[in-house]
């Protein structure tokens, strides 16, 4: 089974399950008020390969991944444009999931709106009043953290040692709080802000109690897995699971977060610093298959660097695969070699370590090639057949089609027998002139092979 390292023991172990052969996963999903940058194409395209990996292992997977449609966020940029904040919310949704299937993530089973759930949220908050773990001020309801005995379990402080550490920064609604780590859990509207009514009065609900409602309304207590960025484990995750127990209830049973995404001088990119990459520039101008595998290529839990040297390197591993995979479809099918999967399983099952799988595809893929140049053909196809296996279980999808004109066929011909008669001259111009047109020319024992770049 699928071991894999818990933010709130700090071990890797095993994912218990709370009903066999299922999973319950919940995944912290966008604010829809801009374009997705690299960190988001980051979460999801980690927890897409986790969805891939858990399916082909035959285990059934139900990702609930939320939508954030009202926020602070949102509402300021509806202000300063002067547009309706349903108008942002809806266009960036849609570009959202434009983006995210360009990449090949997968639509989560569920996508919960948290508009959607406004009513919920409130017979929660009345529960947690009722319970003396909120309370009600002058701009809000807050939750009293001091209510909830292993409040900062996922920060790995201790509530005395949060509030010690605080230094001189400027706490948010301080003025009303009872301890400065509380946090609102319904805030009241300003004139002309969306709202809606609750029995404190009209406004809207705090972002961390938009999940915990979420999530335990579609997966139900105890669920198996909870999912998100590094950034998202203290306060969000930690006031997500505080709401939780100050309820009485189990929440998740796993905690699991992916590492950031770094600019050049290993700094956070976020937009606060300025350094966000858009998905969308990056999918336009390259392969958007060749984000997957630079993060196929680094372990979940490490930052990762995204500059022009690793993506070139990433599109050029693309293209080698795509040539195997061109070559290998003339083998036709075989059962896959049973070792490399035995491998590429433990491997996977160990804290999802993809950087050893991506290694072996590869170290597969050099395996097999040798065995075509020699001949041996049926282990070849064993091999090969295992590559595709270990690819599509990942996300990764080759392209096993040539798409070469009859040009271009033409002209590989004349290049093959222009080097038989040794005129090089012009087999260099052929050569040129096809890469000119988009074509990648592998010279082969068998002949000049052309596949698109």
């Amino acid at each position: 089974m699928l071991n894999l390292y818990d933010t709130a023991t700090r071990q890797v172990r095993e994912v218990h399950l709370r009903e066999p052969g299922k999973i319950g996963i919940y995944l912290c999903g966008p604010t829809v008020y801009g374009p997705p940058h690299l960190g988001h194409g980051r979460a999801t395209l980690v927890y897409d390969i986790l969805r891939r990996y858990l399916t082909y292992r035959g285990i059934e997977v139900r990702l609930v991944s939320n939508i954030t449609d009202i926020d602070d966020k949102i509402i300021d940029r509806a202000a300063r444009e002067n547009r309706p904040w349903t108008d942002i919310t809806h266009k960036c949704e849609s570009v959202w999931f434009e983006a995210m299937g360009k990449i090949g993530v997968q639509r989560p089973t569920d996508v919960p709106h948290a508009t959607e759930y406004v009513v919920q949220m409130v017979a929660m908050v009345e529960k947690l009043i009722g319970r003396n773990a909120a309370y009600v001020t002058d701009d809000g309801v807050y939750l009293d953290v001091s209510s909830v005995p292993d409040y900062g379990l996922l920060a790995h402080q201790s509530l005395e040692e949060m509030q010690s550490g605080g230094g001189d920064r400027e706490v948010f609604g301080a003025a009303n709080k009872r301890n400065a780590a509380d946090f609102a859990l319904w805030k009241f509207s300003k004139p002309g802000e969306p709202s809606w009514p609750s029995p404190w009065g009209d406004g809207r609900p705090g972002w961390h109690s938009e999940c915990v409602v979420m999530s335990l309304e579609l997966l139900g207590e105890g669920f198996d897995l909870h999912c998100g960025g590094a950034d998202l484990r203290f306060p969000h995750h930690e006031n997500e699971r505080a709401q939780a127990v100050a309820l009485g209830k189990k929440f998740a049973g796993h905690w699991m977060h992916n590492g950031f995404v770094v600019d050049l001088e290993g700094e956070k990119m976020s937009k606060s610093l300025g350094n966000v990459l858009n998905l969308l520039d990056l999918i336009e101008q390259y392969d958007p298959r060749a984000y997957r595998m630079l993060l196929l290529q680094t372990h979940y839990r490490s930052p990762v660097r995204v500059g022009q040297d690793n993506i070139d390197a990433a599109v050029k591993s693309i293209a080698g695969l795509d040539g195997f995979a061109v070559r290998a479809a003339e083998l036709g099918a075989s059962a896959s070699d049973a070792e490399v999967i035995t491998k590429f399983t433990t491997v996977m099952d160990d804290d999802l370590d993809t950087p050893q799988a991506i290694a072996l595809v590869f170290d597969t893929v050099r395996r097999a090639n040798t065995a075509m140049d020699k001949g041996e053909n049926a282990l070849a196809a064993s091999l090969a057949s295992a590559v595709f296996e270990m690819c599509t279980a990942m996300g990764l999808e080759l392209k096993t089609s040539t798409d070469v004109d009859a040009e271009a066929t033409e002209m590989a011909q004349q290049l093959d027998a222009a080097r038989a008669s040794k005129n090089f001259s012009e087999a260099d111009r052929l050569r040129g002139e096809l890469q000119s047109r988009g074509y990648v020319v592998e010279t082969t024992k068998d002949g000049t092979r052309v596949r698109r770049a």
